[in-house]
């Protein structure tokens, strides 16, 4: 039973409908249904996590990320829900950031516990061999231009690229630098990437706060925090109906209809509409034709994976980051057989964002170059022989962060009062990540218990800046 903040009697939970059980689905739920509201939740597939799923590796019968997703220690909500539905034991904590150079020599990125933000990074970043130490000055000056431009009302049409190079950034800084942090984080390039965009990942990842640059990456595949999650749902009495799409979602005289594909239809109270932006246009009512354009008009970024098998280890890290190289990241996952008779394998995934370039290669090409990268980076890959191996391009991974598309994305409340948004692409002050996914499913939910009277804020706050950062005016 919910209490109205009005009233001291009590009255019936508001029945909530979810349609997409994705990350910004799963946390609105997850937020309702601890409020005591009564939740069904619907996803189209037969697993739940949307964009962010696993799939199952037919050989061995293995769960496999389609991505390698991770977050930073700035992703509060992200953590919180990890937290909230006990799934935080699925994570794992790395405290440094390792980059190859194209020599081969490794360079380890980790902050300094007695300097504070945003000095706790300077010693390890003035080491980076691969930069000069021109390069490496003219950075940390780029870096103080870039949060103090949050001052500056007139910079909502630019793109990161240009931006950097006004700024006295070197083509080799921009390259070996820029890309390899925001092309990870953004999934875009940086001539298409919002200086908004660019700014809150620096300034929130890496200038305000110490641990806001710790690395949290699920040790397990993404279906098993999804299991931990549906089993806290299900303790808290919500209902998921997986391989159940939603039509239509309609108003009516009761509040909101449902109209599932098999024609039926379900009354609810409230709808949060948590498909990707791609699908809104079908789901949405035509009185919010509105949201239906921008959701149409939202272009995409590609995001590509290649799963690889070695009959033995090629590095003894938990990741890698490659620097002016195609493959970006590179993660270790763990070794298993592959079948009763074959030697144990070991597995790693090379991850590749922004990558629209390779449409017009083959993807045998694509592996030689990937396997040549490892090579050149790693001597024991020259030693492993590769047993198996495939390529996952996702080309609607993510929302393009565009300055076009930052200054349209919608609020989670809509015209109809009863009809809510979320996904990462609606507006959450954060880029497409699974933190801005989980900000849209909190703030979806905080607006729908203000209605009903529940007046309990939802969204965790951004970590606190240390005193030098405020200081310098970097928070």
């Amino acid at each position: 039973m919910s209490i109205n903040a009005d009233s001291t009697s009590p009255q019936q939970p508001t029945r909530v409908a979810i349609v997409g059980g994705g990350l910004a689905g799963l946390a609105a739920a997850t937020a309702l249904a601890e409020a005591g509201q009564s939740v069904e939740l619907f996803e189209t597939k037969r697993r739940l996590g949307g964009r962010a799923t696993s799939f199952e590796e037919p050989q061995t019968g293995e769960l496999i990320d389609n991505c390698q997703h991770v977050a930073m220690g700035c992703c509060t909500n992200f953590l919180d829900f990890c937290k909230r539905t006990g799934s935080d034991h699925l994570l794992r904590c790395d405290t440094r950031l390792h980059f190859f150079a194209t020599d081969g020599k490794r360079n380890d990125l980790g902050a300094a516990g007695w300097l504070p933000a945003p000095l706790h990074l300077a010693p390890s970043f003035m080491r980076l061999s691969y930069l000069s130490l021109k390069d490496r000055i003219q950075i940390g000056r780029g870096l103080v231009a870039l949060a103090r431009s949050a001052n500056q009302s007139n910079d909502e049409h630019l793109t990161i690229g240009p931006w950097l190079r006004n700024h006295g950034q070197s083509e080799h800084a921009i390259r070996c630098f820029w890309e390899v942090v925001l092309v990870s984080a953004l999934a875009e390039s940086l001539d298409r990437a919002s200086l908004h965009a660019a700014r809150k990942v620096f300034v929130d990842g890496f200038l305000r706060s110490s641990s806001a640059f710790n690395l949290h990456v699920p040790a397990v595949p993404l279906q098993q925090l999804y299991d931990q999650v549906a089993a806290h749902l299900s303790k808290h009495h919500a209902e998921v109906h997986l391989g159940n799409p939603v039509r239509k979602v309609e108003r009516s005289k009761r509040g909101i209809c449902l109209r599932l594909d098999d024609d039926a239809s379900h009354q609810f109270d409230f709808a949060v509409v948590a498909v990707p932006w791609r699908r809104a246009a079908e789901v949405l009512p035509t009185e919010l034709s509105d949201i239906a354009v921008v959701a149409d008009g939202t272009p995409s970024s590609p995001i590509s994976s290649l799963h690889l098998w070695f009959d033995q280890p090629t590095m003894n890290l938990p990741h890698a980051v490659l620097v002016d190289r195609l493959s970006q990241w590179v993660f270790t996952g763990p070794a298993i057989s592959r079948s009763a008779s074959a030697p144990e394998s070991h597995y790693y995934q090379v991850v590749i964002s922004a990558s629209r370039d390779l449409a017009s290669r083959t993807r045998e090409s694509v592996l030689r170059e990937v396997l040549q990268d490892l090579r050149e980076t790693f001597p024991d890959a020259h030693r492993a022989k590769l047993l198996d191996w495939r390529m996952i391009t996702e080309p609607h991974a993510v929302f393009s962060v565009t300055p076009e598309v930052e200054r349209q994305r919608p609020s989670q409340q809509t015209a109809c009062r009863q009809i809510l948004l979320a996904g990462d692409w609606t507006r959450t002050g954060w880029p497409a990540t699974m933190e801005g996914a989980v900000r849209s499913g909190y703030l979806a939910a905080e607006a729908i218990l203000g209605q009903i009277g529940i007046n309990k804020p939802q969204v965790v706050p951004d970590l606190e800046p240390s005193w030098l950062a405020r200081w310098l005016r970097l928070a």
